[in-house]
């Protein structure tokens, strides 16, 4: 903004800083605008035809609040109008101009899902963190985490989305999708992901989510099937691997009398050790961002926003390490 409002100067008076505007603040900073804005560029619209568009980065910035903040195109709309730190953020001087409404920022995503521009700035803030020597290579942490959809019928088809499914884990049913996540084991960020139905079992995604150079993989029980794979055993990289898979608890039992030291418990309590680091950017994902439902009927429409969640829950994780310097120092060609 280049005037500076009565609201600025009021509220440049304040005693406190919020923890949204903090953390706003620190995302502004480390993201590469200029270089996301070039990505989108090529597929956006030039405005020959119909109304002027509005700015890419104006509009970039009114999707990452969306996702951020979990909020629906109209509850965005508002909040920016009731948010001065949002506001702030977006770059909009009420002087000016107005917040682009609903249908416009609903257009806007469309236009990132059907060029998968999230799977493209998920991989840009990836290749960013290997060449800070951010990301390090050689292990991969597998998990998935289930993801809850609405039942509802309440659409046109009259049915529920045919690709959600049902599984079963524990005890309790659940309908929805999976996110499989493969994490880098020395810095715990996240290099690839992939999106199936709820019932795929997550053997069938863990080969897509392991590296070529990777040397050691770490699983929960869940993988315990993993090195006698098909897919494992014909590649030539994945077969060398050394998988550290935790062992189910039913089999480490001891006699209750014994008084000596379990040693399989402690070589399985240090393998959970290294993999909880995959736990972290799903807390991000479904706790700080509230992202734990699904917003969107298609999992490809899911995935587009999974990829930027990771993507900024990568970011937020390089910025709580004290590491924004070594991101924002990295220019890629």
């Amino acid at each position: 903004m280049n005037q500076m409002t009565f609201s600025d100067m009021e509220y440049s008076g304040r005693k406190r800083v919020t923890q949204k505007e903090k953390f706003l603040r620190e995302m502004n900073e480390i993201i590469p605008w200029a270089d996301w804005v070039s990505k989108i560029l090529p597929y956006y619209p030039t405005g020959k035809r119909g109304r002027p568009p509005r700015g890419i980065e104006v509009m970039l910035r009114m999707y990452l609040l969306q996702i951020w903040f979990n909020l629906s195109d109209e509850g965005l709309e508002d909040a920016i109008y009731d948010s001065y730190a949002m506001r702030n953020f977006v770059g909009i001087n009420f002087l000016e101009e107005q917040v682009p409404d609903a249908t416009t920022l609903l257009k806007f995503r469309h236009l990132l899902e059907k060029h998968n521009l999230g799977e493209a700035i998920f991989n840009d803030i990836k290749e960013r963190l290997q060449q800070a020597g951010l990301m390090m290579r050689g292990g991969t942490i597998v998990d998935a985490t289930i993801i809850h959809s609405t039942p509802s019928t309440k659409n046109k088809e009259g049915k529920r989305d045919p690709e959600m499914h049902q599984t079963k884990k524990g005890n309790q049913w659940y309908h929805g999708m999976k996110v499989h996540s493969g994490v880098d084991c020395g810095s715990g960020y996240v290099h690839t992901i992939t999106g199936t139905a709820a019932n795929v079992h997550d053997l069938e995604e863990a080969p897509k989510l392991l590296r070529p150079d990777d040397e050691v993989a770490y699983g929960d029980s869940g993988y315990l099937g993993l090195p006698d794979r098909p897919e494992v055993k014909a590649d030539e990289n994945l077969s060398k691997i050394k998988f550290r898979i935790n062992r189910r608890p039913s089999s480490l039992n001891v006699k209750t009398d014994y008084d000596g030291i379990n040693w399989e418990k402690v070589i399985e309590h240090q393998k959970s050790s290294v993999r909880c680091k995959v736990e972290h950017p799903f807390l991000i994902v479904k706790r700080q961002f509230g992202y734990s439902k699904t917003a969107y009927r298609g999992i490809a429409k899911n995935m587009n926003r999974f990829h930027m969640l990771f993507g900024c829950a990568n970011l937020l994780m390089c910025i709580r390490g004290g590491r924004t310097k070594e991101f924002c120092s990295v220019c890629l060609g």
